[in-house]
């Protein structure tokens, strides 16, 4: 199950992003989506687990936590909408 991490602190990478993660379980995929022209970070990212258990575990326990003092919007990724 993919997940959509909001809020993201602007320091925070793939490779963090997947540490705040595993913790709840197999983490196949951990991505920061960035700018292409900056390659600064948007904000947001997304979070792939191995297990629906394990993701739903991580959406209950990150959702509203505080990371360097933003507060994580966690839920299930939604496909890409056409424009």
């Amino acid at each position: 199950m993919k997940l959509y991490i909001g809020n993201l602190p602007w320091s925070v990478d793939d490779v963090k992003l997947k540490e705040l993660f595993s913790s709840y379980g197999d983490v196949t995929e951990a991505n920061v989506i960035t700018d292409k022209f900056t390659r600064r970070s948007k904000g947001f990212g997304f979070v792939t687990f191995a297990t629906d258990k394990s993701a739903q575990k991580a959406i209950s326990e990150m959702d509203g936590k505080e990371v360097e003092g933003r507060a994580l919007k966690v839920s299930k990724a939604r496909p890409m909408r056409e424009e």
